[in-house]
């Protein structure tokens, strides 16, 4: 699609995911939505806001942490079967990032940077904030792990998520794209966390991501301290990412 159609097109797609959040036919009404590659003025997304948009339609509060993109730096030649993104612009004023929205209002926001020698063209980070209940507190942690590195890497950037979670004294929960695109690095980032604690619901193996005729497991939620009741894969949320929403209803 040409860049001059790009801002109606996006901004429509905005409004679609915002329906789809809300009106509960493809999955439950969203209380709380983490994003990730979610853009902030780059040209590839018509120089939207994505988070701040898609919380604005909502009536939802809303965070993002930009990833911090080296100006100029030209990619390094990556793997075909991920070769496939759009980039952002070597000199492209905008950035992509992860964010989270909720209706209620977060605290204790956090940026984690995640070691990342390997994708200098797309510094990888998450994000942690406090969600306040009531009298109850969770501790979310939204991550977007590398997919270029092989499970070492991967599970290097889950530690520096799992080290943070260590110091939360309330329920947490960790979920994102953790890139997890092939079984055995489901299997080592299952084991890596419910090593520390953590469960899902989710059957390894779980088809959350499209592309080129595959269907592949990279999105995931661990919980500690809460349970999940019921949960699923909107996967009829077809043109509006590559990724299909997980959802997941959280008994505190």
């Amino acid at each position: 699609m040409s860049l001059t159609r790009r801002p109606h097109h996006v901004g429509r797609m905005i409004s679609a995911a915002a329906r789809a959040f809300t009106d509960g036919r493809l999955l439950p009404r969203a209380d709380v939505i983490a994003l990730q590659e979610a853009d902030k003025g780059t040209a590839r997304t018509g120089r939207h806001h994505v988070a701040k948009e898609l919380a604005t339609e909502m009536g939802m509060h809303w965070v993002h942490a930009p990833s911090g993109l080296p100006r100029g730096i030209a990619p390094a030649k990556r793997q075909w079967w991920l070769d496939f993104e759009e980039p952002i612009g070597l000199h492209d004023s905008g950035d992509t990032g992860v964010a989270l929205l909720s209706r209620v209002p977060w605290s204790e926001v956090t940026r984690i940077d995640l070691p990342w020698r390997e994708c200098p063209w797309r510094p990888r980070l998450a994000m942690a904030a406090t969600l306040s209940l009531g009298p109850t507190q969770i501790r979310l942690f939204n991550a977007h792990v590398d997919p270029h590195m092989a499970v070492g890497g991967q599970l290097a950037q889950l530690e520096a998520i799992a080290a943070e979670a260590e110091a939360a004294t309330v329920p947490t929960i960790i979920l994102g794209d953790f890139n997890t695109l092939s079984k055995q690095k489901c299997i080592d980032t299952r084991r890596f966390l419910e090593a520390r604690g953590y469960t899902t619901p989710l059957q390894t193996g779980t088809a959350t991501w499209r592309g080129a005729g595959l269907r592949m497991h990279a999105d995931w939620i661990f919980t500690r301290g809460v349970t999940i009741q019921r949960w699923g894969v909107a996967r009829l949320l077809l043109n509006v990412s590559d990724h299909w929403p997980i959802w997941a209803e959280v008994a505190l």
